[in-house]
């Protein structure tokens, strides 16, 4: 290998080992762009070793900043964002967890069943990781452990679900695949529907599965009252503000209305109508989402900006053509490489947060993956899903951190971690299924647009 390509692995590798040093994301990324530009220089200004790599080359960053900065897709981020915090704060997932609870009452594991629809409700209408993950364990959480449920159980169920946000549309970490990789979010959106909804389903049937054959995880409570018709008009009177929601949102993009950008704008301007009907808007919550919004996008578009340094002078040193011979030369049928991408992706899911392997990773591998033929809306659901399980795997697993921040003090992580153990077995369950039938990735989008 030549110099240059050394020096590429030796970036990958520097940013890995810096991501724990505890400095910002972005300043790592942008540090590494301008450190390494200063090696490949000295490199060829004083041993005469080719780099292709100098200040000039590395001064195009400024041209790509203008590109991220004034790109469309991206403006549907704080929109998202600003969607799902007013709707933790609108009162509609306290509602859901109430008229769910009474609806599942008598089944064994209801309660954990209840978490799980709630948390797929919300999962399509917020779409942030943190806010689902906090709510749906001050809410759901105490109820489960006072009524006798294995404190493992609840916790795993409370942060699998929760996570669903990160895949099932509208989803922030899908428009950012789209925007890297030049696709339309609508295909996107459409592909990772029916695999967020089959996690999902994964998700009740372990959890009623389990219930029945170990009782004493989940208990039935004694003191149900009986299901009626007033107790079902409830929970669809309930699940009425997030369902139009979500149908305005996705239906919108799903039918042509208007563009995610556009359904972005719905969506917020949706969930404060919600707030002011709840009567749960003011100016102290205004307060709150704005600045948390402003907070939220400025880190992402930080990361962006570190990103498109770093990534640029990564493809000068040769890192794409690296990575491209490096997958090809495996011993391995096309098929086999995409199996071989997913695994890496999820070891580095173990390490890395996934931003840094959407706007890193992903760029590198799925051009390759395109030219062995595949469909790059299926590959590119397949990476989502995988990297879904990076918030839930030790010790960058972000969920994990969420709940302990707001469980009871007896819920440790020991506890936390052994809760969500089934439960990565279970994504990776449903990734296999994906793997081998891409038409729950592919077959939305080309009814939607046949």
């Amino acid at each position: 290998m030549e110099l240059r390509e050394w020096l590429a692995i030796a970036m990958f590798v520097a940013f890995i080992g810096l991501i724990f040093s505890g400095f910002p994301v972005a300043w790592v990324l942008g540090g590494l762009a301008v450190f390494f530009t200063a090696l490949a220089i000295i490199a060829e200004r004083d041993f005469g070793i080719y780099t292709g790599v100098d200040w000039a080359y590395s001064s195009l960053t400024v041209d790509r900043i203008w590109d991220v900065m004034d790109n469309w897709v991206l403006v549907a981020l704080p929109m998202f964002i600003t969607m799902g915090l007013l709707l933790d704060r609108s009162g509609v997932a306290s509602d859901l967890m109430t008229n769910f609870a009474r609806l599942f009452g008598r089944v064994r594991g209801g309660l954990a069943v209840t978490v799980a629809l709630i948390g797929m409700l919300l999962a399509a209408a917020t779409g942030i990781i943190g806010a689902s993950v906090v709510l749906l364990a001050m809410l759901g959480l105490p109820v489960m452990l006072e009524r006798g449920y294995r404190a493992e159980l609840a916790a795993g169920t409370v942060c699998a679900v929760g996570t669903l946000g990160i895949l099932i549309p509208p989803s922030i970490m899908l428009v950012l695949m789209a925007d890297r990789l030049a696709m339309s979010v609508g295909d996107l959106f459409l592909g990772a529907l029916l695999p967020g909804m089959l996690l999902g389903a994964l998700y009740i049937a372990y959890i009623l599965v389990y219930a029945r054959l170990r009782p004493e995880v989940a208990p039935a409570p004694t003191d149900a009252p009986a299901v009626n018709l007033r107790v079902v008009l409830g929970v669809l009177w309930a699940v009425l503000p997030a369902a139009g929601l979500i149908l305005a949102v996705l239906g919108s993009i799903f039918f042509g209305i208007a563009t995610p950008t556009e359904a972005a704008g719905v969506g917020a301007f949706g969930a404060l109508v919600l707030a002011i009907a709840k009567r749960r808007l003011n100016g102290r919550v205004l307060r709150e989402v704005l600045r948390e919004t402003t907070r939220t996008n400025g880190y992402l578009f930080a990361i962006f900006l570190g990103a498109t340094a770093y990534s640029l002078v990564l493809r000068g040193l040769g890192g794409d053509r690296l990575v491209e011979r490096a997958l090809l030369g495996l011993p391995f049928e096309p098929l086999g490489i995409v199996a071989a991408i997913l695994f890496a992706t999820f070891l580095l899911g173990f390490f890395l947060d996934w931003i840094e392997i959407t706007l890193i990773v992903l760029p590198l591998v799925a051009p390759v993956v395109q030219g062995l033929g595949f469909d790059l809306v299926w590959f590119t659901v397949l990476f989502a899903v995988c990297l879904q399980t990076s918030f839930l795997t030790p010790p960058v697993g972000f969920a994990l951190f969420y709940l302990k921040g707001v469980a009871p003090p007896e819920v440790g992580i020991g506890t936390i971690y052994r809760g969500v153990v089934p439960f990565i077995l279970l994504q990776l369950l449903g990734l296999a299924l994906l793997f081998q039938w891409p038409a729950l990735a592919t077959w939305l989008p080309s009814v939607a647009y046949d």
